[in-house]
Order: C-alpha cells, then structure tokens, then sequence
C-alpha cells in the first residue's frame, strides 16, 4: 500500500505513543550556496494540522552543536552549517547543509533535488562586475556554453544527472572565474514498487486483493501518483487509478500468470514498475455427483416432461455434466458450464424412457459418476379398458343399435336368446350395452307408458323407445368419449331396460 508520508499523528497505541511527525525545512531563497553577508530564510514544514508555537533550531558546524529556539516556524541564518528544526512533540528534521562563501564566483543549486523534477543551476558573481558568458561543466565535460543565459536548466532529472558540476563566468576585459565544483545527488523519488497479494495460491471462485507498494520522501510528500496492474505483460487488469489497491472479485485456474504494477507521477515524469509475482490458481476437483430428478423420485407419467439434474457437492470452474442410460448404454448429452449444477431436459416421456440413468462429472481431474436412478413411467389416469371407443362415428352407431332393437323386438318378444346374439354384436359391446352404473342414468330422460294400451296378440316390442344422449351441453371434441343410452319401457310395466354403449 502506498504510504502518503506527510504525516502522522500522535495517538496511543497500546499504552505508547504513535510515530511521531517529521518535519522539513525550505530556503528561501532555494539555493544552498551564497555569499557572505546575504540572508536565507529556513521554514520548519509539516505541520498542517496545526501551528506550533516555538520551534527549535540545531546547528552542527565544526563539531560544535548550538540551539536556539524560534516563535513560529521561519528562522534567518548568516552562518554557514548544518540545520535542524524541531517542534514539540516532533522528530528531528533532516539536515540542511548551507555554504556562506567568500569566493568570486560561486555555483548556486537547490538543496534537494528529486527524479523527475525541474532544476536550475546558476552561476553568480560578487560585485558589480557582470557575467559575459558562462560555461557549465559536468563531470570535466563541457555541457553548456552561453553569453545569452547565465542558468543551466535541466527540464527532468534523473540519476543520469547526478555527478560534478562547475560553472566558469567571463567578465569584460576577458577574465574569467571558476567557482567551486559542486556535487549535486538526484534522490529517488519513491522506490521500485513492490506487489503484495492477499493469497498467491488462491483457490477458484475467490476474491484476490492485489496492492502496489511504495512511498514518497516527507519533502514530496503532496506528490500525486497513480497506478496500474497488468498479468503477463499483456492483461491491462485496470487504467491508471489513484488506488493502490485492486480486487479480483472472481478469479479462476485460466487467471494464472505473472502480474505485477506499475507506480507513475501524474505528469508521467516518473515511471516505475514491480518485479513480477507468479500466481497460481488451485482449483477444487469435483466430488458428491448425484443426479436427481423432476418429479422426484423418478416416477413420471406418460407425456409429462422429465428433468435430470445433475449436481456435485464440491467442485470449481468449468465442468462437463454428462448423461448416460445404464440399460442400454446409450449417451443423452453433455453440458460444459461453469456452474456446479446442470439440466437435462426429455419434454415428453414414453414407455420407452423408463429404465436406469446415471450422470457423471468432470472438471479436469476425471470423470466422476453418480449412483444409478431408476426412473419409471405410468400411464396416465383415465384409460378405462372394456369400453368402446369411438371418433366421429359415435352418433351413427347409436342410431344404428337403436333401429336393430326395434327390428329385434318386432319378431322376438321375450326371447331367452342373448341381447348379443340378437343385435349380431361382440359380447364385449353387449357388456358394455348392459352395464348400469348409477353415474349413467342420473340425466336420463324416460317416455312414460301409454294407458289402456293392451298388449298385442302378436310379439311387438313396446311403442315408447327413445335414445336420449346424456350431458347434451358438453361440447364433443374428436377423442372425447361420447355417452348415450337406449330406453324400452313396456306398456303396462315398470319395467325398464337401459342399454348403454360407450363411443
């Protein structure tokens, strides 16, 4: 995690006091070389929380050590030395090193100088005399020669600046001064990132928490960075993001890799980037395979649609489900899905689905197999066997039997001959004519007899037969079973016979 080090407060932490703030100290003006006589304004920095009221300041000059204490915060220096502030409660700061020279020609340079800043060296002279022209040396080399500029600007440093410089300034008459050579360091603005992961073999399934680590020097501690996170040096895991931090919500066996960050200034003047960190993903083999189904307990009915679900207990990334039928050996289908439950769907069921099913499941470690279930398959309710079906002929047929009872009943009065051998019918369909069950005759309609009607010297069947169809108001569709029924009632009798036939 980047650690934003401008500063610390004091708290308690388990009876003790937390680290303390370290300040800073800045020149005005910002260079650490000047004549004797001249002034430079130190400010102790650091504080923006709050405004200490005294301040103290240390000088270490010659292995001699003196203090003097300040109210406020700035303090003016006419010595040459090393100084340190120091406010209550606070750390020492780190040292300034100021040069009050006496020399002709003197190198000017900023106390601190950091990757990617904009510096500026200036060559000065004492007295009234004025520069010409000037040359910087770096390293014994000469790298700039001007009679127009005095400055030597280096637009963004990096280590490649650090080293010796020396200025040499031309006055009129053709003289020339050198002043002393002056080493100026290029300190690293914040170290090589370093990324840190919660888990470096996580399990599949599992979040991951990816963190790019630096931190900047107390001097550059307002430095803005920003970050970004790559695998393999081609996987952009995210832009550029003030946050240090990035989660992996989900992370599967194909995510490993080499990942590492990269930390970089806002004006992109310094760049720098992590060394990799491998990553490897463990994921968890499948285990507990059991196939269920829908119905339960493998009892279906004949049209219903059945479901074959095939689950694992435990078990991560893509895995193949697969049916199979342990009867006839025959495969169903297979499903490849990231999930630890799939479905196998037979929309209509037939006798021939009955039989024994397994299902297996593999996610890269073999196959494993469920336990066998047995499914079954019944008819559905409603198939009454013994009846007479019939389509579109049902009226006809009840016509047709109603005329062969009158012609019968015409020639043969009682006669002990079957009803079946009469009509010339299957013994099944006089069965069925002469079935009575009470739910056929509830909405039957009888012709009452005629009175004073004798009966005839010769054998006639009664005058009064009527066919009556029962359930008039519903609506027959092909397939429907049709009920009807034959009345003969006698004259003079009570009796009845009913004949019903089933179409």
């Amino acid at each position: 995690m980047l650690l934003w080090a401008s500063l610390l407060f004091l708290a308690p932490v388990s009876g003790q006091l937390a680290t303390a703030p370290k300040p800073t100290i800045s020149l005005h003006p910002p260079w650490t070389t000047v004549f004797k006589g001249e002034t430079v304004n130190l400010t102790c920095d650091g504080f923006h929380f709050y405004a200490p009221e005294k301040i103290k300041w240390y000088r270490h000059f010659l292995g001699r050590e003196t203090q003097i204490e300040t109210l406020g915060n700035t303090f003016q220096v006419h010595s040459s030395g090393d100084y340190r502030c120091q406010a209550e409660g606070s750390q020492l700061s780190n040292p300034v090193r100021l040069h009050f020279s006496s020399d002709p020609l003197i190198l000017q340079a900023p106390d601190a100088v950091f990757e990617g800043d904009m510096f500026v060296l200036r060559c000065k002279k004492r007295g009234k005399e004025k520069l010409i022209a000037v040359k910087y040396t770096y390293n014994g080399k000469v790298i700039s020669n001007s009679n127009k500029t005095l400055d030597l600007l280096i637009p963004q440093a990096s280590s490649n600046n650090g080293g010796y410089y020396q200025c040499i300034g031309s006055v009129e008459g053709n003289y020339m001064f050198r002043s002393s050579t002056k080493v100026i360091k290029i300190q690293e603005l914040f170290p090589r990132p370093k990324l840190t992961v919660t888990a470096s073999q996580p399990t599949e399934g599992n979040s991951v928490n990816l963190s790019c680590e630096t931190q900047l020097p107390l001097e550059r501690s307002d430095t803005q960075l920003h970050f970004v996170f790559f695998r393999d040096n081609e996987v952009i895991l995210s832009d550029w993001s003030r946050s240090p931090e990035f989660q992996i919500t989900t992370i599967w066996r194909e995510d490993s890799g080499s990942y590492w960050c990269g930390a970089e200034t806002m004006t992109h003047s310094v760049h720098k980037r992590s060394l990799p960190l491998q990553i490897q993903v463990q994921r968890i083999p499948v285990s507990g395979v059991l196939l269920e189904t829908q119905p339960q307990e493998g009892h279906v009915v004949e049209g219903e649609t059945l479901i074959l679900v095939c689950s694992v207990a435990e078990g991560t990334g893509d895995t193949t489900f697969s049916w199979h039928r342990e009867d006839t050996k025959e495969s169903l289908g297979r499903k490849s899905q990231r999930s630890q439950k799939a479905e196998l769907r037979i929309p209509v069921t037939s006798e021939s689905h009955a039989g024994e099913y397994y299902c297996t499941a593999d996610n890269g470690y073999g196959h494993i197999r469920s336990e066998v279930v047995n499914i079954t398959v019944r008819s559905p309710p409603g198939n009454r066997s013994g009846l007479i079906a019939g389509g579109a002929t049902g009226v006809s047929l009840s016509i047709l039997l109603a005329a062969a009872l009158l012609f019968c009943c015409w020639h043969q009065r009682k006669s002990e001959t079957p009803l079946s051998q009469s009509l010339n019918l299957p013994s099944h369909a006089s069965e069925a004519l002469l079935s009575t069950g009470d739910g056929f005759l509830k909405n039957r309609i009888r012709s009452p007899p005629t009175p004073g009607l004798r009966e005839s010297a010769h054998p006639t069947c009664p005058a009064a037969v009527e066919l009556q169809q029962l359930y008039s108001n519903v609506h027959r569709k092909e397939g429907d079973l049709v009920y009807s029924e034959i009345q003969i009632i006698q004259q003079g009798e009570e009796k009845e016979m009913c004949l019903r036939y089933l179409l």
